[in-house]
């Protein structure tokens, strides 16, 4: 689904290209051309590792020696050792903080999400990203969200029916909406967000196949569980914390989405450290 070579590689030519420019001026005026290095990666807070498999776009095997001692996905603490690689120090300076600055995106949303992955406490429920992702880093952001033990939402628009608060006000009722996209016949999963009891009754009568439960109470959130039943799944979203997660994961719900796992995701600090 996610992380065509194509793509990352134009992605990653692109951010480095973005960043050298016409040359690192100051490694050219500092560094001698053939020197040597040595470089050590070390995680500096405890964090799930992810953007290891980008590795290679920035470190060919023909330029670089790698040795690495973990995967994506391994949760480390503070100091652990990653990796260590030798090759052209100039070109291991002028790789250095675009590849850092990957790894500590992705390792942020792999380890925020499992944080709430943890938090849940029923493992049936799906902890989901949406789409508010960074533009042009869609397909890394939701790798990151697996990594980190998340599941993914929908790609993008042409992936499943969810019929939101403004296609709702097109039509006037979730009830029509719902019947307009099934008379369509895509054969696309159609999930329909509601605000309260009255659109969550909409939704059953028109039989859309998840539910989407919008920034509801917890009070309101138990009243629709018990209305669905098992006649959609329930997927809550909005206001989601580490803290009201644990609440949640004791309904009987399907999923929870979460925006902030990659709008709002802290950078992992890394420290590579060169010598010669």
């Amino acid at each position: 689904m996610f992380l065509k070579k194509s793509e990352v590689k134009k992605l990653i030519t692109s951010s480095l290209r973005e960043d050298i420019g016409r040359g690192d001026i100051t490694s050219q005026s500092v560094v001698p051309v053939k020197l040597m290095g040595k470089a050590r990666l070390t995680l500096k807070e405890d964090a799930v590792v992810c953007g290891l498999n980008l590795l290679n776009y920035f470190f060919t095997k023909s330029q670089f020696q790698i040795k690495s001692f973990c995967n994506d996905g391994d949760f480390l603490h503070k100091n652990s050792i990653i990796l260590k690689i030798e090759g052209n120090y100039r070109k291991l300076l002028e790789r250095e903080r675009v590849f850092l600055n990957f790894l500590g995106h992705l390792s942020g949303i792999a380890t925020l999400t499992h944080h709430f992955v943890q938090a849940c406490k029923n493992k049936k429920i799906k902890i989901l990203e949406t789409r508010k992702t960074t533009p042009l880093l869609r397909s890394l952001e939701k790798y990151a969200v697996c990594v980190g033990g998340g599941t993914n939402h929908r790609f993008g628009l042409n992936d499943a029916i969810l019929i939101k608060e403004n296609h709702i006000n097109a039509v006037k009722s979730v009830y029509h909406a719902v019947r307009l996209a099934q008379q369509k016949k895509l054969h696309k999963t159609i999930e329909v967000e509601v605000k309260n009891i009255k659109e969550v009754r909409e939704a059953l009568a028109a039989q859309a196949n998840i539910i989407l439960l919008d920034n509801m109470s917890m009070a309101q959130i138990k009243r629709a569980q018990n209305l669905i039943k098992n006649k959609a799944k329930i997927e809550v979203s909005g206001g989601i914390t580490l803290k009201n997660i644990k609440k949640l994961s004791k309904l009987k719900i399907d999923r929870i989405s979460i925006g902030a796992l990659t709008h709002s995701a802290k950078n992992i600090d890394y420290s590579l450290w060169i010598e010669k």
